[in-house]
């Protein structure tokens, strides 16, 4: 027999009962706001073409590489969760969950299984903890659920109370979902589309030539020049500010925002379009072009978000086979000041600019990313992501943060999922946490109660909305 599954109530909450009683006041102020999610990768079509989800494999472990690389660790094969195999038939969606529930216990003690659990009980109406022996029960549970009409994405975005979401897009996507969301009068929700230009600023990475001919196609700017080529991106980021785009994204190895003088930027890209720049000179030119994305920024007034430091696809086989975004991203170590000075020299006072900077690196909380935006009006402290939106890195950024910059210069929770079930279960962690600190400060007669729950709403209600000027 299965052990029940169940969630308690204070899951997440300061063990003292003094403590643990201000965190449950605290958590009743936020506990049922509406959810705003400004930074994710659902895709946009599925909202659009309101997809229903086919099978709990597809819903739940392929498209969520917090899920799969586990796993993965684990010795299962990326391909028997099915992942690069879209779609998978009923057997093999079956076999994909049975290895989830007979691998449940190496997510013990993660924010994985957290999120999980959080949506086996209050979305499915799972009772019983996965294992070997129920997986095809849990799946027959979950498949049943799949299958109403309440459990497709427009009416989760109702049931989860989703105010707000955006998507990560290219700069030549059309955004043609976005506009079928704009002009259908029975959607009430705001979907945004979000300006990713990372391959376009990266002259040495494979295809770049190609990608910038393709912006030059879709913006009718002449990219033969470089000054044509800011042209077509400036021209994009418009295109994207009126289909709703409230942010811009940027992902890269560093922070460098080091500018060029003109005929210098004009002379690597001219090299790089015919193939001859170096690697030395194309990372250059890339930082120049992040400086230019932060000018870009202050004149059209998208919140600009800088999430660095990642080596992409670290295992080349894995992803050769299956592609990127499978769980082979690893952190590396981060400079901050130096490499934002430049940007921050011209840039950091001005009025419209918004500039959102995360890392996973946490040594860089309270040295470097706290003290800037406890100077800097432009700028913000991302909160931790991907592998640190985990319950401890997560109380150790609140702390190593807040204590310099405060509360106000934070970014409000971002879930920069796929996994579209897990956007709730990560808003209530981050909630539950967001009470837990506050109650902490408050039971060493450090805050009033009173204002940590003001706080406590802002950090929910009020900070992404000011960040992303929605």
């Amino acid at each position: 027999m299965s052990e029940p599954l169940t969630l308690h109530h204070d899951r997440l909450f300061p063990p003292d009962p003094t403590t643990r009683d201000i965190a449950r006041r605290l958590y009743a102020e936020v506990a049922d706001l509406p959810i705003v999610s400004p930074h994710g990768h659902v895709p946009p079509q599925w909202i659009a073409d309101d997809v229903p989800f086919r099978d709990p494999t597809s819903l739940l472990i392929t498209p969520d590489h917090y899920v799969t690389r586990l796993l993965h660790a684990s010795g299962v094969s990326l391909r028997d969760l099915g992942v690069g195999r879209d779609p998978l038939d009923e057997k093999d969606a079956r076999a994909a969950f049975r290895i989830l529930c007979e691998h449940w216990d190496v997510y013990a003690g993660t924010p994985m299984r957290f999120w999980m659990e959080s949506q086996f009980v209050d979305i499915f109406g799972v009772t019983q903890r996965p294992s070997a022996e129920n997986a095809d029960a849990v799946y027959d549970t979950i498949a049943e659920w799949i299958a109403k009409p309440t459990s497709r994405p427009r009416a989760l975005l109702d049931a989860f109370d989703i105010e707000f979401i955006a998507t990560t897009d290219d700069p030549c996507d059309d955004l043609h979902f976005h506009e079928q969301l704009a002009n259908d009068p029975s959607f009430t929700r705001r979907v945004a589309p979000t300006f990713r230009p990372d391959p376009y600023l990266e002259p040495f990475a494979g295809g770049w030539n190609e990608r910038v001919d393709r912006l030059g196609e879709v913006s009718g700017e002449d990219v033969g020049s470089y000054d044509g080529f800011i042209r077509a991106l400036e021209n994009r980021r418009a295109y994207f500010k009126a289909h709703g785009a409230v942010s811009t994204d940027h992902s890269h190895a560093d922070l460098g925002t080091q500018p060029l003088e003109p005929a210098e930027a004009a002379r690597i890209y001219a090299e790089a379009r015919e193939g001859r720049a170096s690697e030395a000179d194309c990372t250059a030119l890339r930082r120049h072009l992040m400086f230019e994305m932060i000018r870009m920024a202050t004149e059209d007034g998208l919140t600009l978000t800088l999430h660095p430091a990642v080596f992409r696809n670290h295992h080349t086989a894995s992803f050769e086979r299956y592609g990127a975004d499978v769980g082979g991203d690893i952190p590396m170590s981060l400079e901050v000041t130096r490499a934002l000075q430049p940007a921050l020299a011209r840039f950091g006072t001005a009025e419209n600019l918004n500039l959102v900077v995360f890392t996973i690196d946490e040594t860089v909380y309270s040295r470097e990313l706290a003290p800037l935006a406890g100077f800097y009006p432009s700028v913000y402290v991302g909160v931790p992501w991907w592998f640190i939106d985990a319950p401890d890195a997560i109380m150790r950024f609140k702390k190593a943060v807040t204590e310099t910059a405060g509360f106000s210069r934070l970014s409000g929770f971002i879930d920069d999922t796929r996994a579209f079930c897990s956007i709730p279960a990560r808003h209530d962690m981050s909630r539950r946490l967001d009470c837990a600190h506050l109650a902490e400060l408050v039971a060493q007669h450090r805050l009033p109660e009173d204002e940590a729950a003001a706080i406590a709403r802002g950090l929910v209600a009020d900070s992404p909305r000011k960040v992303f000027k929605l």
